[in-house]
């Protein structure tokens, strides 16, 4: 039977795999898809499908199988080894980045890849003057403002030229917004290209029907082998309940982001559940320009209320440990381990409420359904609420949808809420605090530091630690950074997550890598 009427068939999967669920109870009904087609049960409909327009994992699960970087994290890791480049020179200085490209590699579209193709990306993204970057915006170009130029030596050479050293750079470049796309396409479709993707990848893209699937296929000429898969189909499914009904009934393969509550479902042979640690933070944004939040006090009497360790056991079910600031402790070498989480103390909320001379201070919280990395957000939204309310706070929560609300939070929360709900994976300790904390990383300056905090010596510890070229120095920079952060609030440092997923007994060679990225060429579906 033909591929393309399976993948069709496919999507359409989940009406009888439920009805089976509702007569065989708990038991797992027939797999309704063929060997060789693996559906994704995705937590949302992704955004688009151009790497560097997009931020949310949810997105980067699907691009990471359409596209390649110069350079990707090892398998297990995140270790820097070549992808598209097969090796590449850095200068005494730590400014010029000289690429060796891998040669014959082809687009999708049957395109050359080759080094006017990585400066077609990068200028897209970074030259204003660029006849395609209006084809973004490009929220994470942030990754790579240390560059000044890139220019292709020869057809298979490509040189960057940082105006200071960087040390982030590789890294970033193997981080979703470094992957590296058609040229042809993007002048083909224009700001339609993120609906109609075309890369290097293991899979190739073939269709997307909105809030119902995405469809690509093997890749069968992949430069580093075809992958086992014929199909993936990448499926929205928003609600957890939903996503858990539909893989206990067979209508989907794999599962990202199990709810803790549903763990225990998949505690049989006919599933396996895999954990991966890796670089999360989930946290409350707290409005520090405007509201109750611009007070210090306030801010840090929110940390003082609400209870992180009953979320991590209640809500989580011990998925998850107490953060303790912004940073990760997966980034071990970077990590403050002398750092204390805040406790929960409502007596000492309540005291520094009376400090700061507020009286059930009026807050506006935005509440996500589900989204990368959120965990279980509108029980931890429930509960936070509960905690803050029995110190004092008036809290009322706006519920969004996940594209809605970032829409609404990643602008900037002035005018709107005082707080709203996050989670960042990251690949670097620089990544999240300078995207997120620095006063440059305002809303209105192209950053993501929606609650406008602003300590000039917090910008001053990230901008020095970015261009240093020890690690060492750089921990140390990181470390003093985090103490200031966990001493001025910006945010309610909640919790650490390990990333969890379950796959059917008919997939093999699974497995979570701490990018918390899905890499599907090596999958095998029976």
């Amino acid at each position: 039977m033909h591929l393309k009427y399976w993948t069709r068939r496919a999507v359409f999967a989940a009406t009888g795999a439920v009805l089976a669920l509702g007569q065989l109870g708990s038991a797992p009904a027939e797999a309704q898809t063929p060997p060789g087609v693996l559906v994704v049960g995705q937590i949302a409909e992704p955004k688009a499908l151009d790497p560097a327009a997009v931020t949310a994992v949810n997105d980067f699960r699907i691009l990471m199988n359409v596209y390649d970087g110069l350079v990707r994290y090892k398998s297990g890791t995140l270790e820097v080894e070549p992808a598209l480049a097969t090796g590449w020179e850095i200068s005494e200085d730590g400014t010029v980045y000289t690429f060796d490209l891998r040669d014959g590699v082809k687009f999708h579209d049957g395109s050359d890849f080759d080094a006017d193709a990585v400066v077609f990306n990068f200028e897209r993204m970074l030259n204003e003057d660029h006849p395609f970057h209006d084809t973004g915006p490009f929220p994470l170009a942030f990754f790579f403002s240390a560059v000044d130029s890139v220019e292709a030596v020869d057809a298979q050479t490509v040189k960057f030229t940082l105006n200071e050293p960087y040390a982030p750079f590789l890294s970033n470049l193997a981080y979703p917004t470094g992957l590296i796309v058609s040229p042809d396409a993007v002048a083909q479709h224009g700001a339609d290209f993120g609906r109609n993707p075309v890369g290097t990848g293991p899979f190739h893209f073939v269709e997307w029907r909105s809030n119902e699937a995405v469809v690509v296929e093997k890749n069968a000429d992949y430069w580093d082998g075809a992958p086992a898969l014929e199909a993936v189909i990448f499926r929205p499914i928003t609600d957890a309940n939903t996503r858990v009904a539909e893989m206990l009934a067979g209508g989907i393969d794999l599962m990202v982001e199990v709810p803790p509550v549903a763990l225990s479902e998949f505690q049989s042979d006919a599933y396996n559940v895999v954990e991966q640690a890796g670089p999360h933070v989930w946290f409350l944004i707290l409005n520090a320009k405007e509201g109750p939040f611009a007070d210090k006090l306030v801010r840090q009497a929110a940390n003082y209320a609400v209870d992180k360790a009953a979320l991590v056991n209640d809500v989580l079910e011990g998925t998850a440990a107490v953060a303790a600031g912004p940073t990760p402790p997966a980034f071990a070498w970077a990590y403050n381990d002398a750092l204390e989480p805040y406790p929960h103390d409502p007596g000492k909320a309540r005291a520094l409420l009376a400090e700061a001379g507020v009286e059930s201070p009026e807050v506006t919280f935005y509440v996500t359904e589900g989204g990368s990395g959120m965990l279980d957000p509108v029980a931890m939204g429930t509960a936070i609420q509960a905690d803050l309310q029995e110190v004092g706070f008036d809290v009322s929560i706006e519920t969004y949808e996940w594209n809605t609300f970032l829409g609404e939070v990643n602008p900037g929360l002035e005018g709107k809420a005082d707080m709203a709900e996050m989670a960042w994976m990251t690949n670097d300790p620089d990544t999240l605090p300078y995207l997120t904390l620095r006063t440059d990383a305002w809303p209105d300056k192209g950053g993501f530091n929606s609650g406008y905090y602003s300590n000039p010596e917090v910008d001053a510890l990230l901008e020095k630690a970015r261009v240093a070229t020890s690690q060492e120095e750089r921990a140390d920079l990181y470390k003093k950074m985090q103490v200031i952060v966990q001493d001025d609030a910006p945010w309610v440092f909640v919790a650490n997550w390990k990333q969890n997923a379950v796959t059917s007994d008919a997939v093999e060679n699974f497995q979570l890598e701490p990018s918390f990225f899905l890499l599907l060429d090596d999958v095998v579906k029976n």
